[in-house]
């Protein structure tokens, strides 16, 4: 485990403690049976934002602490252990990281601040088949006046319909596959011409499909360069790809202590389980792949935050091993709990549904342990 500053100390903490209060696995159930499409609690998003969390990837200059990945990472860690539901992923940290990376001045204050202070939602647009190939990216952006028209459809996006902004990445020349002629737009949420539907997730999460049937949007709406965005994109994938890791990190952590303690507090055969070989070594290998899940993503945030030349395959390297070992504690907590673990009574199918969706959210481990394997040179 990486040595924490004093600061960053008291950042875990203080999101534990508020996780713990006033989140827990409970308040997911309630979202879930209440059927809201947005999938989280606005008043709860409320509170995340005054303690500075939508703000911790920002420059103080724009309303933000600029406090870096290794702390976004610490409080999704928390927000993981008990399925917490909110923008922090979408609108704190991948859009808001498009922003600060690409930005303009001018749209840096437009949108920052209101995203620090979470008022405004922001939602990245990217994927538009059930298979995350940002380079595929085929959502027209011709020339028009002295703008842009937007047509085509993104699939699956995260919080989009709670979106006020849209960071969409739109072609400008090229033909899909191709790196060159991606570009990225800022997107009003309610600009004319867009639809947005709704997705029920199976993680109770909020979600939508959009149709851009000629969005007209400014040369001020250009985020970055034209037909050069695709490097801007990919550096704001690595930051959403490392955070979530982080989440699913603390979400594989959380199962495993849920599934250790019933271990050590579940009699059969006048025995506690947890006495078994077998299970003892089922539990020994989620441990070991805890750890090394760990280091992948502690390695990761660092390497973003010192703005080191391997982050891009750390950043791969967390989200595969974040996603395996998932996947492994998921569903380990569903069959040691036995019975109980396959009721909606218990919370062991939340986990495991939640785990889905991450290990699937910008590149499941597959698509990254083969996009590692090429940025390593093999």
């Amino acid at each position: 485990m990486a040595i924490l500053t004093e600061e960053q100390t008291l950042l875990r903490d203080a999101a534990k403690a508020w996780t713990e209060a006033k989140s827990p696995v409970a308040a997911l159930r309630k979202l879930r049976d209440a059927g809201t499409a947005e999938g989280f609690d606005r008043a709860a998003w409320k509170e995340m934002a005054e303690m500075g969390w939508a703000g911790i990837l920002i420059p103080e200059a724009h309303g933000g602490s600029d406090f870096g990945m290794t702390a976004m990472g610490l409080v999704l860690e928390e927000t993981g252990r008990t399925l917490t539901a909110s923008p922090l992923v979408s609108s704190a940290l991948a859009a808001a990281s498009a922003l600060v990376l690409g930005g303009s001045e001018a749209q840096k204050q437009a949108w920052l601040p209101r995203i620090a202070s979470g008022e405004a939602i922001a939602a990245l647009a990217v994927d538009e088949h059930a298979h995350h190939a940002p380079e595929k990216v085929s959502l027209g952006a011709a020339k028009a006046g002295n703008g842009y028209e937007l047509s085509g459809k993104k699939a699956y996006v995260p919080d989009g319909v709670a979106a006020d902004l849209l960071v969409v990445a739109g072609r400008t020349s090229g033909k899909p596959g191709d790196g060159r002629g991606v570009t990225l737009f800022l997107v009003d949420g309610k600009a004319k011409g867009l639809t947005r539907t709704a997705l029920r997730t199976v993680d109770s999460r909020g979600a939508a499909d959009l149709v851009f049937d000629k969005v007209a949007v400014g040369t001020d709406a250009v985020l970055g360069p034209v037909d050069g965005g695709f490097d801007l994109l990919d550096a704001t994938l690595d930051r959403a790809r490392a955070g979530l890791a982080a989440e699913m990190l603390g979400t594989a952590s959380q199962g495993f202590d849920i599934t250790l303690e019933y271990l050590k507090t579940r009699t059969q055969f006048g025995q506690l389980i947890g006495s078994f070989q077998s299970l003892q070594h089922r539990a020994a290998r989620m441990f070991t792949d805890l750890e090394l899940a760990r280091s992948c993503v502690e390695a990761a945030l660092a390497a973003i935050d010192e703005k080191r030349n391997d982050a891009a395959a750390l950043a791969s390297l967390a989200k595969a091993r974040a996603g395996d070992v998932l996947h492994l504690v998921s569903n380990e907590m569903v069959q040691m709990h036995g019975g109980i673990g396959m009721t909606d009574a218990h919370d062991a199918g939340l986990y495991m549904k939640r785990a889905r969706v991450a290990e699937a959210a910008f590149g499941g481990s597959a698509f990254h342990r083969d996009r590692y394997a090429r940025l390593m040179g093999f």
